[in-house]
């Protein structure tokens, strides 16, 4: 089901911005039996998206309201919220556009997504690299096309899913979760303010790190160092924590701080 602007709709419009140049952001939520997990943490990720994209900010009562009509009463479910600058302008201008579009779909949760967090991802190493582009890194707009050329790149290969690098050859992210990895007692993980995106489990992930006193490292990592680890997980709002049991031919544990977290963020 979809839904555009708090009406049920299956179509936007052939002059969207969005579907033209890409022009929107957007999140993707987890609920439980109609609840919004973390909705005040999209809501900032949101905000701030559209902030560096100059896009005027919604009404976030009126979208929450939107999103309550929208959501399955699933135990568990998928909503994903995107907004677009809206209809119109001439060329790259956006002058002449007056209304963000808001528009809403629901999806069960994915069944195999819980046999992911048990058994792990056997993860590949992409050759398509992420730009650097430090002036949209770490917001989830509307431009994904370096992902799915990614998961292209992956599927054809037969894995799960891969660890993306940049052009610098630094370890960013895979194509659909930041990544973590232990190394001797210390939590490593990627420096996204140049590529990649910050997602709200790996902030999440930080701060309960934070609160518990470990020893975190947020750093540009090379290939090697992220091979070397001790142990290695994925995050995302979806899937939660998932454990990395193989990166190639390189064979990994599955460790106690994976489990930890999930204990945390799986419950």
């Amino acid at each position: 089901m979809f839904w555009v602007n708090g009406v049920p709709s299956e179509m936007v419009s052939l002059t969207d911005r969005s579907f033209q140049y890409g022009d929107g952001c957007f999140t993707t939520m987890l609920s439980r039996y109609g609840h919004i997990e973390h909705w005040p943490l999209h809501i900032e990720r949101m905000q701030a998206c559209l902030s560096a994209l100059h896009i005027p900010i919604p009404d976030w009562l009126q979208v929450k309201q939107w999103l309550d009509l929208a959501v399955l009463a699933d135990e568990k479910a998928v909503l994903k919220l995107h907004i677009s600058r809206g209809l119109g302008g001439r060329g790259y201008s956006f002058s002449e556009v007056t209304q963000p579009l808001v528009t809403i779909s629901s999806a069960s949760y994915p069944p195999h997504y819980a046999a992911l967090q048990q058994t792990g991802l056997q993860l590949g190493v992409c050759q398509t690299r992420l730009g650097i582009n430090p002036l949209l890194a770490g917001h989830k707009h509307n431009n994904r096309l370096e992902q799915i050329l990614c998961k292209a790149e992956m599927e054809k290969q037969g894995y799960q899913d891969g660890v993306t690098l940049n052009v610098q050859n630094h370890v960013i992210e895979t194509t659909m979760a930041n990544l973590f990895w232990l190394k001797e007692s210390v939590l490593y993980t990627s420096d996204v303010s140049q590529s990649g995106v910050a997602g709200i489990m790996r902030r999440l992930i930080l701060a309960q790190a934070q609160h518990d006193g470990m020893t975190v490292n947020v750093i540009d990592a090379q290939i090697a160092q992220l091979l070397d680890a001790d142990e290695v997980f994925v995050c995302n709002s979806l899937l939660g924590v998932a454990p990395v049991t193989r990166i190639q031919d390189r064979n990994m544990p599955i460790g106690e701080m994976t489990r930890y977290f999930q204990g945390i963020f799986c419950s």
